[in-house]
């Protein structure tokens, strides 16, 4: 042995070749945390020291090769400022640079997973050689960066610029074909000829086959293009990536400029150029929010690990009862992810509704290449429509997804409880409706709980599960399980009249109209918000949903919490719902929708609109766009401090999650406590008390104040 450390081991092979082995102890995968660098340099010091050495292959004794730098471990650097980013950034690549630097040559033998600082490892080596099962990428804009161990510099210089500029500002994780076709890899092999492969090509450099210098001095040098073709390519370049990042994702752009600045300079000096503009990312609040996602969606699935553990249960068979899109859209999704599912209804055409919606969802999977039309088969197999309840003394879990009244589902719910095993889980998909409430007609409440997934299921990575006051661990526990084999997010809330995200979403809908009844015009309301982030503005929201949809869960909203959801005016979407127009699903809402070329709903404006505000709404008045931010988000963060008091939902790391999954909140704004934190708590409390005469929806909660008097932070 060469050398054996905690995260990394030497041993020589054959023929002078040695074996760079990744695996890092206590860990199920690779990754770059300080040990890791610590072991990455004394690793190095070790086969410089040995002589023998004529070759090097790097390997991953894990199913993934690297999987990156561990940016929970290395954040705290960030809040550090820009200069000592920068130092970290440079101390880190003097590893990278030393193993370069070796005077022989290496080779990775990419197994798995190798992105961002795993990729860039790679990088490094001379050569390449990939399994047909890994994958490979630059994901670091996905997290407000970009590659800062010396990726802007080592990628154009391998697969050229243009080639490059698309890995790091799509972030997008390319497989082996693909990674090939641009030259970022050398080979592509089975998975049992990895190895192999990867010794014979040293092997090769060994004996001189191969001129690995030449290979290694193109990273080391400037790019191959002389000024005028580089102006040209940074040039169009820079046009699509501000195009496609737009203002509040700084993160590709700093990292093309880092490229374009860093083009005609040699390794080492190109390395300081990433390493500022890294730091210049690594500060902005974009940066900030979007780590903060990834490691909140961390703390979620430790949430439900912690869930999954309280019951044995597990789910071979599940029912839906109500087909049409939701339920077709439900059993699709389940049967898509390895569960078989029953889909009871009354009505056959409901059924034919639901295996159409499944059938249409598979077709463009196999329209894309995605899927075979043998396995849209397979799939569609595991779905079984009935009209009967002929076989669910089988069934381990039934998702009630019928229509969304109570006296229906309490009907329904009663009715299959009757017919089914006494372990059986029943899930309701309401989406407003009290789980505690439903629970009362059942003989065993205890198997009851709320699974609300969201609108288009296929689309929508939420689900809620929702625990009533009797619902059981063992209950809660199977449908968290379920979830997942479904390919969702569970996040597990208490039960409350609109439980999480319905009820933080309504107060936002509560100051859009609020706006509107003082005289706001809803479309410039809709820009405003969108520009904040929003993937659309409330009124389009709304219209989307369904003002019919609308109008009922928010006297549900109302009646629940009537101190700040029972407003005491006629709003703009009460006037929409009485004369019928409810949104997409009928052509008009606040605005009406024509088909466009794809026949997709194009909304347009009608100034019939304009008209039935009228009598509701003051004389039409311009908004400053900050004021139109604040009293639409203010009653929507106060509501969600309420349920982090309430205990409705367990952390601010899930809360935040919820909204960004469950109704779009603006991801490079991290969530609605991140957003709190960002404009800080003290400051916001005092945001709110300027807008207090607008009603108790915009009163900071007891515990916004007190996080304001003792100087914390939902965060850090």
């Amino acid at each position: 042995m060469i050398y054996s450390g905690a995260a990394i081991s030497v041993q020589a092979l054959a023929g002078g070749i040695a074996e760079f082995k990744f695996d890092l102890a206590n860990e199920s995968v690779n990754k770059f945390n300080r040990v890791t660098l610590e072991d990455f340099k004394n690793a190095i010091d070790a086969v410089k020291a040995d002589s023998s050495i004529k070759g090097l292959v790097v390997t991953s004794a894990k199913s993934v090769f690297i999987v990156g730098a561990d940016i929970t471990e290395f954040v705290g650097s960030f809040a550090q400022g820009e200069a000592a980013i920068v130092e970290w950034t440079l101390s880190g690549n003097q590893i990278f640079n030393a193993f370069e630097d070796l005077p022989f040559p290496t080779v990775a033998a990419i197994n798995g997973i190798a992105l961002g600082g795993g990729f860039e490892m790679c990088l490094v080596c001379d050569y390449r050689v990939m399994s047909t099962a890994a994958k490979v990428g630059l994901p670091e804009v996905k997290l407000g960066i970009f590659p800062g161990f010396g990726g802007t510099v080592r990628l154009p210089r391998v697969i050229g610029i243009d080639n490059a500029v698309e890995w790091i500002a799509a972030g997008a994780e390319k497989r082996p074909d693909a990674a090939l076709k641009d030259g970022a890899v050398d080979a592509v092999v089975a998975p049992d000829q990895l190895h192999a492969a990867a010794v014979a090509l040293v092997q090769q450099c060994i004996d001189g086959k191969i001129d690995w210098k030449a290979k290694r001095a193109e990273k080391l040098n400037p790019v191959k293009l002389n000024m005028m073709e580089q102006m040209m390519a940074f040039n169009t370049a820079m046009a699509v990536v501000v195009g496609k990042a737009g203002p509040n994702y700084p993160a590709p752009k700093l990292a093309l400029q880092a490229i374009q600045a860093h083009a005609s300079l040699g390794r080492d000096e190109a390395l300081k150029i990433e390493g500022k503009n890294f730091a210049k990312a690594a500060v902005t609040p974009q940066a900030n929010a979007l780590i903060g996602l990834f490691m909140a969606d961390q703390a979620v699935k430790k949430a439900s690990k912690k869930h999954e553990g309280k019951g044995s249960k597990e789910i071979s068979q599940a029912a839906v009862l109500g087909a049409g899109i939701m339920g077709g859209g439900i059993a699709y999704q389940a049967a898509s992810k390895g569960t078989p599912i029953i889909m009871k209804d009354i009505r056959t055409e409901a059924l034919d509704l639901g295996m159409g919606e499944a059938s249409k969802l598979l077709g463009k999977q196999v329209e894309k290449g995605r899927l075979t039309p043998a396995d849209m088969g397979k799939t569609l197999s595991r779905i079984r429509p009935t009209l009967n309840y002929g076989d669910f003394n089988s069934v381990d879990i039934i998702i009630e997804a019928v229509v969304e009244n109570p006296k229906v589902k309490t009907a329904v719910l009663s009715e299959v409880e009757g017919l089914v095993k006494e372990d059986t889980i029943l899930a309701s998909n309401t989406s407003t409706i009290s789980i505690t409430y439903l629970a009362k007609s059942l003989k065993r409440p205890e198997n009851f709980v709320g699974m609300h997934f969201f609108n288009p299921v296929h689309m929508m990575p939420l689900v809620e599960v929702i625990r009533g006051e009797k619902s059981s661990d063992e209950a809660v526990a199977a449908t968290v399980k379920l979830a997942q084999k479904m390919g969702k997010t569970p996040i597990v809330v208490n039960d409350c009249p609109g439980f999480l995200v319905n009820r933080v979403l309504f107060p936002y809908f509560g100051g859009f109209d609020m706006l509107v009844r003082d005289g706001a015009d809803f479309q410039a309301v809709d820009k405003v918000m969108e520009k904040f982030g929003w993937p659309m503005g409330p009124a389009y929201l709304l219209d989307v949903v369904g003002i019919d949809t609308g109008v009922h869960a928010a006297k549900i909203m109302a009646e629940g919490f009537p101190d700040r959801m029972q407003p005491n005016y006629k709003s703009g979407t009460e006037i929409m719902f009485e004369n019928n127009r409810y949104g997409q699903k009928n052509g008009k809402g606040y605005y009406v929708y024509e088909q466009d070329k794809k026949g997709k709903p194009k909304k347009v404006v009608d100034q019939t609109t304009y008209e039935l505000l009228t009598p509701i709404a003051a004389a039409r008045k311009e908004f400053d766009a900050q004021e139109i931010i604040d009293r639409c988000m203010i009653p929507m963060v106060n509501e969600v401090a309420r349920c982090l008091e309430e205990g409705i939902v367990a952390s601010a790391a899930e809360a935040d999650m919820a909204l960004i999954m469950g109704i779009g909140f603006p991801p490079f704004r991290g969530g609605a406590c991140r957003y709190v934190d960002q404009i800080g708590v003290a400051n916001y409390v005092a945001l709110c008390e300027k807008y207090a005469h607008l009603g108790k929806a915009y009163e900071a909660p007891q515990l916004l104040r007190d996080m304001a008097a003792a100087n914390k932070k939902f965060f850090g």
